[in-house]
């Protein structure tokens, strides 16, 4: 029996300079022959690496894999702000950051790592009122964009280098989701009064996905295939919880089974290795987030 799922799943592709990720996505369209194709969180056109997407019922998973931590590559520019925080902005302010220590730089990373409450940049993808941030900023509206709650589980230097005027800083950040590395550029340089932006951005990973997993769009433009199927997806990004024949069938229903103690969500696959939800614990039942493979298909 032929699989209903056997074209559907996740492709990782590792993302060019220039293109934004609906370019991605329209080109990914056009190779895999489908328009049945989302992507797990937005890069940056000026922005590297991993992007996540779903093909097919592949996309009916993007909205879970969202939420998964990130790791960026980026460099900071402290000397400048911007108006968008990154280099594809104007110039709002200069100063001098010859002088500017690492022991200086070190101690500003360390205010800005853990549990903080960070301000998105105005040019962001952040909805007020029912519209974009990014696009009020560019009709010339004032943007008031609340501060939110994001955690840096590590923000580490790579390397300093000092090109007068400015100190470039390169750094790797593995962070929560909805974390903004500009902003983090923005507010180092705030902190160390010198003005801060970003001057390049790659994603390395998202969740357990990374870039040895990533094709660039040339390969897949000749040969459209799945990174991982939608089975094997589920099975990276989630703890697996094996079920029977009997478990299977129910959630593949909908139906709720007995809790576990499990904590968090977990893939359920059955005997032959298929997966068929994602699942939960909600009080005294073992709940389906995701169903995979429904009973209906």
């Amino acid at each position: 029996m032929t699989d209903p799922l056997a074209s559907s799943g996740i492709v990782v592709v590792d993302k060019p300079a220039g293109m934004t990720s609906h370019d991605v996505v329209a080109r990914l369209r056009r190779s895999f022959h489908t328009r049945k194709v989302g992507h797990a969180g937005t890069l940056d056109p000026m922005a590297t690496g991993v992007l996540v997407l779903g093909i097919e019922r592949g996309t009916k998973l993007l909205a879970h894999l969202v939420a998964h931590d990130k790791v960026y590559a980026a460099t900071i520019r402290l000397g400048a702000s911007t108006t968008t925080d990154d280099a594809e902005g104007e110039v709002t302010s200069t100063a001098g950051a010859a002088d500017v220590s690492e022991a200086a730089v070190r101690a500003g990373i360390a205010r800005l790592s853990g549990e903080i409450m960070q301000v998105p940049a105005s040019v962001s993808a952040i909805k007020i009122g029912g519209r974009r941030a990014h696009e009020l900023a560019r009709a010339g509206l004032e943007v008031d964009i609340p501060a939110r709650p994001v955690t840096i589980y590590s923000f580490d230097v790579r390397d300093i280098r000092r090109a007068a005027p400015y100190l470039d800083v390169d750094v790797r950040v593995h962070c929560s989701s909805g974390t903004y590395i500009r902003s983090l550029a923005r507010d180092l340089g705030a902190d160390l009064g010198v003005g801060g932006h970003l001057t390049a951005l790659r994603r390395e990973a998202v969740g357990s996905f990374t870039l040895d997993d990533a094709h660039g769009l040339p390969h897949l433009d000749e040969q459209p295939t799945l990174s991982l199927t939608l089975d094997e997806a589920l099975a990276r990004a989630w703890p697996v919880m094996p079920v029977t024949q009997d478990e299977y069938e129910a959630l593949a229903m909908g139906k709720w089974l007995e809790p576990r103690g499990l904590t968090g969500v977990h893939a359920a696959v059955g005997p032959d290795g298929r997966a068929v939800a994602l699942v939960k614990e909600k009080g005294a039942r073992l709940v389906t987030v995701f169903v995979a493979r429904p009973s209906t298909l």
